[in-house]
């Protein structure tokens, strides 16, 4: 009888998941948001982590989870991924993406892609159908084609937002990057990010997002982080990774992301982290005025915040 109270108690233990998204941080101020157009953006969220909270809850796999999550944003012309990319300094799009599994510690990531409606598709296509981690450019847009996955015109990405944007060369809402983080049933983590990267950047220009350790981590002895913000200097501080490490030293989810932020203000930088732990433990955290971020878990709905709370 003592072993099947035990195996019961572990059995419920391991129905318990967590997912955790983000739509990128800046200063942004209320403002700057219509309530239309905020509670369109809340609903963007709230999907996303329904559609990955409902593979977690059928017993799916936090790699999964983060996918589909991540997908969902990118489709949305607000967020700046997939369809509402903003324009690099020629008037183009080029996006990037990496996902990885804390388990087994596989990754795949894309950078300077054009044409791909999902980049993070693709990145998940580099972990587990190639030898190889990161794949750029035209080479990358080859391995779309091969496995079919939906290619679209420059046109598609561009929204009348980010129009007005390149043709004034100044952005009032100044977001960044998409991501998520999830803890299935089993206790394995993983993340993914996805990001058109800066607004004006210069052709060819890659940011954190597609850098493993840099905008996206996971380990199943640690948690899984992904980041929004300044990639270059989360690329310097190898950021993601180094949330990781403070968490292996036993610090907690909070005090991890605030302290490499610190340490990414010190040297002149502005951004946020998701990062969760395989024990459900989380943070959502940014030095910046505002953050599009959400929780759910198989003990709470969705919910949604934007601005930083008092």
């Amino acid at each position: 009888m003592r072993w099947i109270g035990l195996f019961a108690f572990s059995f419920l233990f391991a129905q318990e998941w967590m997912i955790i998204v983000h739509g990128g941080a800046g200063n942004l101020r209320p403002e700057h948001l219509t309530p239309t157009l905020q509670a369109t953006v809340e609903s963007a969220l709230k999907e996303a982590l329904e559609k990955g909270g409902a593979i977690l809850a059928q017993g799916g796999s936090a790699l999964d989870a983060v996918t589909e999550a991540v997908c969902v944003l990118e489709d949305h012309p607000f967020f700046n991924a997939g369809k509402g990319a903003v324009l690099n300094e020629n008037g183009e799009v080029e996006m990037d993406a990496s996902i990885m599994e804390g388990r087994t510690l596989r990754a795949g990531a894309v950078a300077s892609v054009q044409h791909v409606k999902n980049p993070i598709r693709l990145a998940r296509i580099v972990m587990e159908k190639t030898p190889h981690v990161l794949m750029v450019g035209q080479g990358a847009e080859e391995l779309a084609l091969k496995y079919n996955l939906p290619l679209k015109e420059q046109h598609y990405f561009y929204t009348p937002e980010r129009l007005k944007q390149y043709q004034q060369r100044f952005s009032s809402l100044n977001t960044e990057t998409v991501g998520a983080v999830a803890v299935d049933r089993y206790g394995n983590v993983a993340a993914a990010t996805s990001t058109g990267g800066l607004f004006l950047k210069m052709n060819g220009r890659v940011g954190d997002s597609p850098i493993i350790g840099a905008g996206t981590y996971a380990d199943n002895q640690c948690g899984a982080i992904s980041a929004t913000g300044h990639g270059e200097y989360f690329i310097r501080t190898a950021a993601a990774f180094f949330v990781c490490m403070l968490l292996k030293q036993g610090l907690s989810p909070e005090q991890a992301a605030d302290s490499v932020l610190n340490t990414i203000k010190h040297l002149g930088g502005e951004g946020g982290f998701i990062v969760i732990t395989p024990k459900k433990h989380y943070a959502m955290r940014m030095n910046t005025s505002a953050m599009f971020r959400g929780i759910m878990s198989s003990t709470t709905p969705p919910k949604v915040w934007i601005f930083k709370e008092k």
